[in-house]
């Protein structure tokens, strides 16, 4: 097909009408493991990086392990833009076996470091890798899943970061315990278990399609409506031929004008022009729940070590509580955002999420708090947030166009990223700094206001995209003028 013809196709509709199936569940398991990787990752990183400072592991310095967490911070943003613009170009699979690929190499090679440069070599890798992943499986999940149910599976697989973190922290009991494992050997097992599931990953991947949507914008309609046909067959059975029928009398096609890429320039009027208010809500959203994450994270061991005297060998079994109460959120409240609504429900939790925090720093600075109350409030207040910060990669992977759907999920994922991974920590870093409680809950303040000014700006400009095609809510600037 040449560029630049225009076709009518009905696959994002036979997409959408589809009833959710095992097809489906494979979708959500195979690319849904991104969420569970960056989750593991982390943790574990956290976890090794006072075992690395021994002079039996790499002999690190305080300032070097440090150094390391932002370059893996660094990777994924570069790997989000770099990942996320060839995801556009290139297509969905071919990317997310890259990323996939660039990720268990980075996290296998970490576990052979030597020294400092070598393992802040890797972790950039690694980031990459996850941050990559983060474009390309977005796009991907976002254009196979049925439109009624987007914003739960969405929230859900997002929320399974958390099922990451917990597999870390139960992983690091084990392996860096030095009655089962030697120290000098049990840190490099550790990265061995990301680089293990990105095996397991990349063989489910075998069997997703290419995005249909990405290849009927490509001139590539006959081989999108072959998959969504293979995709028809196995869930109907013999009787696909005849339903397929009935089904388009009551569909309505896609009218696009095919064409091989995107410039450069029609994707940044797309992004700073013709959509400028949704990238501010993008914007805002990302950088908000990233900022209020990091409230937590960043004070977390300090607030039970210093004020609830917590001994540091305990700190990882609060996480445990924690861990569940953000992926519960997500699976409990996720199909409330495909009933009740994207606005209404982003709205309620950014704002909840902001007030619960504020009380619980008000509870903590009178010193109502002990430990387990502490905890308990966190697990409520991140049972909501968790829900909320899903809600922003969702947002921004569905209210941008198709052609620039992974650039528009690079760009604020790296945006979030900046801002959560270096504005909060600069701040949070002064208050342990300082020790004060006051200056600790001033610092709470400023994340619950951020999230309610969120949640205000979602209350405005926030988009309906509930159970509507993503062409309907961001139409393909491919169709302009048709």
């Amino acid at each position: 097909m040449r560029n630049g013809e225009t076709i009518e196709s009905y696959v994002p509709a036979r997409l959408d009408a589809l009833p959710w199936s095992s097809w489906h569940w494979l979708i959500v398991v195979s690319l849904g493991a991104t969420w569970i990787l960056d989750g593991l990752e982390v943790t574990l990183a956290g976890a090794l990086g006072g075992v690395l400072t021994r002079h039996e592991t790499l002999g690190l310095s305080d300032a070097q392990v440090g150094a390391s967490a932002t370059c893996y911070l660094a990777g994924a943003v570069i790997g989000a833009l770099l990942f996320g613009y060839g995801t556009d170009r290139f297509g969905r699979k071919k990317l997310f076996f890259i990323t996939v690929a660039v990720y268990l190499i980075g996290t296998a090679l970490s576990g052979f470091s030597w020294n400092f440069w070598s393992y802040a070599l890797f972790r950039v890798m690694t980031g990459a890798g996850i941050g990559g992943e983060y474009a390309a499986i977005n796009s991907a999940i976002d254009e196979l899943i049925p439109a009624r149910v987007r914003g739960r599976v969405d929230l859900i697989i997002n929320g399974s970061y958390w099922v990451g973190a917990a597999m870390g922290a139960a992983a690091t009991l084990v392996l860096l315990d030095p009655r089962y494992i030697p120290i000098w050997l049990g840190w490099r097992f550790a990265f061995g278990i990301g680089a293990t599931l990105g095996l397991i990953v990349i063989f489910f991947r075998r069997w997703i399609p290419e995005s249909p949507r990405w290849l009927m914008i490509h001139g590539r309609n006959h081989q999108a409506e072959e998959i969504v046909a293979d995709v028809e067959r196995k869930i109907y059975g013999a009787r696909a031929s005849a339903a397929g029928e009935r089904r388009y009398s009551e569909l309505f096609p896609t009218r696009i004008r095919t064409r091989t890429h995107t410039p450069w320039r029609e994707i940044w009027n797309a992004i700073v022009h013709e959509h400028r208010r949704r990238s501010f809500l993008g914007f805002v959203l990302m950088s908000t729940q990233a900022f209020f994450y990091n409230a937590i994270f960043f004070t977390y061991a300090l607030v039970l070590m210093r004020f609830y005297v917590v001994p540091e060998k305990d700190v990882g079994g609060y996480l445990l509580p924690f861990a569940l109460g953000n992926v519960l959120g997500p699976l409990l409240l996720g199909h409330l955002f495909d009933t009740i609504g994207r606005k209404q429900m982003i709205t309620l939790t950014y704002g909840l999420a902001g007030i619960l925090l504020a009380l619980t720093g008000w509870l903590f600075h009178a010193g109502f708090l002990t430990a387990q109350t502490q905890t308990l409030a966190w697990t409520i207040i991140f049972f909501v947030a968790s829900a909320a910060a899903s809600s922003a990669y969702l947002t921004v992977s569905e209210i941008f166009p198709l052609e620039i759907r992974a650039m528009a999920i690079a760009i604020f994922f790296a945006i979030g990223t900046l801002v959560g991974g270096v504005g909060a920590p600069l701040l949070f870093g002064w208050i342990i700094g300082t020790g004060s409680s006051t200056a600790l809950f001033m610092g709470y303040v400023v994340a619950a206001a951020l999230m309610i000014f969120a949640a205000a700006m979602e209350a405005w400009i926030g988009v309906a995209a509930e159970r509507r095609s993503l062409e309907h809510i961001a139409a393909p600037l491919s169709s302009k003028g048709l």
